[in-house]
């Protein structure tokens, strides 16, 4: 089986004699760069990483105003993700503020606790409540009604016009579907959701406008929570939030606006995340052809290409911003206290260091220890659904339409540039 590279001649991956003459001075302390930079379209990083990795790992940056520092070897990330000293915490007046950290703000602010972005104990506390709903077992046990979601969305985009808007007929609606379906919300809202979430990742919006989204969607959720709450036969089997409402509203180990910020933050991470990367890495499928083929010929290579394909795209870049507690040393750089971290993901799941032609994709690989689910104690609780998921559509996309192709050149597809979860606005695909 042939591998294909991205070809690194292409001027979009190329840096730009200005960034250049930046990295060379900033190990001297003699200039920053500005942050965050744009991925290299359609699948690369900014072309700046692989230039940071050689000359200056951990590089001083300017983060929306904020003295921070770039972290972009992947060991260096892994011990900025699990360092004590480094906090998490969205509620610090030393936090940088970007437009996702304004939206997590608006969230904290609100009384809104995404335990994503807390420190221990009480995030512990938090995620604690919902791990079993996400464990490998359970989650291995909605297999089979995820391969019937999945058959069914694949069925009705078959039956349709074509060209099909693949990220629309398929990719959007799984994870909307399954995350609906254990927390028990109906499957109608599922355009209600998706623009409100999608503004809230948005760097092209006004805080006006997210803060109007931001507020619809905090009201459904709490609407949803009272109708539970307000139900004399509820069954707190029936879903998560079901439970929540039994176990921790009525019982008052929690109060209404904590139970509505774990039920927000599954909703929007289960929904937003695995939606886009099901769109892209479908789109890196179909730009390795014989990959995409050997992955409908062999069905038992699903988990080591859902694997390669995280890493290799790791549409989470930014999203791990921390903040100095007090003085540390990450990547033999001294951090002092107040300054933000940013542990690069992106760059470090393409460490050449640590990985063998990593701009090379590879079904086979099977670079499990990448890090596009982060690592340490904020490591994704919804990994093993995601993995599930994404298992079972590229497979099944492979096994029964082996003549999906684009319907457009690569260079129209218009790729999220300007959202911090990347992926695909559209996918024209046809058969």
């Amino acid at each position: 089986m042939s591998r294909t590279t991205e070809p690194t001649e292409d001027s979009a991956r190329r840096i730009d004699d200005h960034t250049r003459d930046v990295i060379g001075r900033l190990a001297d302390g003699a200039d920053r760069l500005t942050f965050p930079m744009t991925r290299s379209v359609p699948f690369g990083p900014p072309p700046a990483y692989a230039e940071l990795r050689s000359k200056c790992p951990v590089a001083p940056a300017d983060l929306f105003g904020h003295d921070a520092w770039l972290v972009t070897r992947y060991d260096d990330v892994r011990e900025a993700l699990s360092d004590d000293a480094l906090s998490a915490d969205i509620t610090r007046p030393d936090y940088p503020q970007g437009p996702a950290g304004k939206a997590n703000r608006a969230l904290a602010t609100s009384g809104l606790p995404a335990f994503l972005r807390m420190d221990a104990p009480l995030h512990d506390d938090l995620r604690r409540l919902v791990t079993r709903d996400f464990m490998i077992k359970r989650v291995e046990a909605m297999r089979p009604g995820i391969q019937g979601i999945v058959d069914g969305l694949i069925d009705d985009m078959l039956a349709g016009p074509k060209p099909a808007d693949f990220f629309e007929a398929v990719a959007s609606p799984l994870p909307n579907i399954v995350i609906s379906d254990m927390l028990g919300i109906p499957h109608s809202d599922h355009e209600f959701f998706q623009d409100r979430t999608t503004y809230l990742f948005r760097r092209d919006v006004t805080d006006e406008e997210r803060a109007v989204k931001l507020s619809e969607l905090n009201d459904y959720v709490y609407e949803l929570l009272d109708s539970r709450n307000a139900n004399p036969d509820l069954d707190p089997e029936a879903d998560i939030v079901s439970r929540l409402v039994h176990d921790q509203l009525r019982t008052g180990k929690l109060d209404r606006r904590t139970v509505q910020g774990i039920v927000f933050i599954l909703l929007v991470a289960g929904h937003e995340t695995t939606g886009n990367m099901t769109a892209l890495g479908t789109l890196a499928l179909l730009q390795h052809p014989e990959q995409y083929r050997a992955l409908g010929e062999d069905p038992s290579l699903a988990p080591l290409a859902v694997e390669e394909l995280l890493r290799y795209l790791t549409i989470l870049n930014e999203p791990n911003w921390r903040v100095a507690k007090e003085d540390t040393v990450i990547g033999g750089r001294q951090i002092k206290a107040g300054e933000a971290v940013v542990p690069l993901t992106f760059s470090a799941n393409r460490d050449e260091k640590h990985y063998d032609n990593p701009d090379t994709l590879d079904i086979r690989r099977g670079a499990r220890d990448h890090l596009a689910f982060g690592y340490g104690i904020h490591q994704c609780l919804g990994q093993p659904l995601a993995r599930v998921e994404l298992q079972v559509v590229y497979s099944t996309l492979a096994r029964r339409i082996p003549t999906l192709r684009l319907a457009v050149p690569l260079e129209e597809v218009p790729f999220k540039t300007d959202v911090d979860i990347y992926g695909v606005h559209t996918l024209p695909v046809t058969w």
